[in-house]
């Protein structure tokens, strides 16, 4: 009976121990695929903020200069 229980029990903690590594290994995919979809958006979003921030430019420069200038420079 004793040898069934040994038995028994390296089974059980090989199963947990399997399930726990594979569990951490899903985690970490999981991690890693958000990681990379967070890391695209925040290079668009800065791609984004670049070409906003010269769009600004242009219109501040459009707004504050007169009429007459505006013609000169094209």
């Amino acid at each position: 009976m004793g040898y069934v229980l040994r038995v028994r029990l390296a089974s059980f903690f090989a199963g947990a121990a399997t399930a726990s590594f594979a569990g951490l290994y899903f985690l970490y995919k999981d991690f890693k695929v958000a990681h990379d979809a967070i890391s695209q958006q925040v290079i668009i979003k800065t791609s984004k903020k670049k070409k906003s921030c010269s769009f600004l430019t242009l219109i501040s420069q459009s707004i504050f200069t007169p009429f007459s200038i505006r013609e000169k420079r094209q």
